[in-house]
């Protein structure tokens, strides 16, 4: 039996955590596709700084929601 639980504690320290999606690289895709993936990235950025917003501002989960879309459509607003 306690052989099992400390597998499964080796197990689980040695998956890496779940992380957000990585920022998109233009360089790194076809030429063809990189208008669209420099968009993408400003977007993911746009997006991440709202995240760290609502972070500082220590929104409560249940409200994080209505605070990004709030921030990203604040954000689109400005020229």
């Amino acid at each position: 039996m306690k052989q099992i639980i400390i597998l499964t504690a080796v197990a689980l320290l040695t998956v890496a955590p779940a992380r957000s999606q990585r920022l998109v690289d233009p360089d790194k895709v076809a030429p063809e596709f990189r208008e669209a993936a420099e968009k993408r990235r400003a977007e993911q950025i746009r997006q991440s700084e709202c995240a760290r917003k609502a972070d500082a501002d220590k929104v409560l989960p249940r409200d994080r929601t209505a605070y990004l879309n709030q921030c990203l459509e604040a954000q689109a607003a400005k020229p």
